[in-house]
């Protein structure tokens, strides 16, 4: 099951409006964010990101949108992210809409932002992070998380990398079938077979690995990643870890 998001609680209104206006406390505390922001078909990060535009497109930029851009980075939008949603906003709502949007932006992700924390990444993750891959350290540069989804039938573990990470050079071997499927579902990464560009990957992107070939894959420099890990069934399969991805081979990813 997809992680559930974390119930809000408010109350601005009360604290503020209660003894002016009980009813409109009632409907921003209870109804908004008591309802409509725990309503469970849409992702809170979603949600920030939907109010961020709606706010935005009416030009409102006072306290109420600096508090929801961050709120958004609370729930995990990273400066990447929330550049792209202002920069496409902007082209629809008009060019001065946009500036006021990023000073503020600006003043809450920074310049120098680093990476989201692990925190904030669990906060809109799509499956849990689980604990830290310590079985495979030993072939990842940098923190891995795992956690098994399903360990009947066909193997499904959600594998986390935190922003740098990525594992060794290594093939999948195979008498019979085998391979591995990878399926993003949060973050931004990449995959890469020896001797070919790599490839990016976004939520929803899929990468079918047959056995043989000679691959890596892990985060961009300033994301998390999140991949689900798909055992093609077959016989006698294992894996063969070889050397790691080096510096220089990981900074071409990234370009």
């Amino acid at each position: 099951m997809g992680k559930k998001n974390e119930k809000i609680v408010q109350t601005a209104g009360r604290n503020q409006l209660s003894d002016i206006a009980p009813m409109f406390a009632h409907l921003n505390d209870d109804v908004l964010f008591g309802e409509v922001w725990n309503e469970e078909a849409i992702s809170t990060k979603l949600k920030c990101i939907l109010t961020v535009t709606a706010l935005m497109s009416s030009g409102i930029t006072d306290s109420s949108l600096q508090y929801h851009l961050q709120n958004a980075k609370n729930n995990g939008v990273s400066k990447r992210e929330i550049a792209a949603i202002i920069t496409h906003v902007t082209m629809y709502t008009g060019w001065p809409k946009g500036w006021a949007v990023f000073r503020l932006a600006m003043e809450i992700w920074g310049k120098d932002e680093p990476a989201t924390s692990k925190e904030a990444f669990e906060k809109s993750a799509s499956f849990p992070v689980g604990p830290e891959n310590v079985n495979f350290n030993k072939w990842f540069t940098g923190t891995s998380y795992l956690q098994p989804i399903s360990t009947e039938g066909v193997g499904i573990f959600n594998v986390t990398f935190e922003p740098g990470c990525r594992n060794f050079w290594h093939i999948h071997h195979a008498d019979k079938g085998g391979g591995q499927i990878l399926v993003c579902v949060d973050g931004h990464g990449f995959y890469q077979e020896w001797g070919k560009e790599p490839v990016e990957m976004y939520p929803g992107d899929c990468v079918n690995i047959p056995v043989g070939v000679k691959h890596w894959h892990g985060a961009a420099a300033d994301s998390w990643f999140s991949h689900l890990s798909i055992e093609v069934p077959g016989e006698n399969g294992s894996s063969e870890w070889l050397e790691p991805v080096s510096d220089e081979q990981y900074a071409e990813a990234n370009k």
